[in-house]
């Protein structure tokens, strides 16, 4: 699946089993809406997002950031503590582009590269 958005907050790199680094970081989706005989609805999804491919891109995904993402969509849903259903979106990210719209302009165009997809065969993490 394809997604746009922007990141809510900077990526935070981990490393996992096996010393594997994984990218986490959360998009949010804006869409609106006007019904017929109403006023304009926002709407905002929220997704967590891991991109496993190279962690060093992980350093340019920050706060605000616009990207373009194809990857494997899921969910998470439980219950809380006082009984509420809850739940949030995944993707796990295969490709990766930035489209810009960050106040940090090294995020924009890191590299000089701007929108050019991550790939593991690249040395550079863009």
């Amino acid at each position: 699946m394809e997604l746009t958005g922007r990141l809510t907050a900077d990526a935070k790199v981990s490393e996992v089993k096996g010393r594997k680094k994984v990218v986490n970081f959360s998009i949010a989706i804006n869409d609106s809406y006007k019904p017929k005989d109403g006023e304009r609805v926002e709407l905002t999804t929220y997704v967590e997002c891991a991109y496993w491919i190279n962690a060093k891109v992980g350093q340019y995904l920050k706060k605000g950031l616009l990207i373009q993402m194809n990857g494997r969509m899921g969910s998470r849903a439980w219950v809380n503590k006082d009984g509420d259903a809850k739940s949030y979106l995944t993707c796990n990210i295969s490709n990766l582009k930035f489209l810009g719209g960050s106040t940090n302009s090294t995020a924009t165009n890191p590299g000089g590269n701007k929108g050019k997809g991550a790939s593991e065969d690249d040395d550079l993490p863009f």
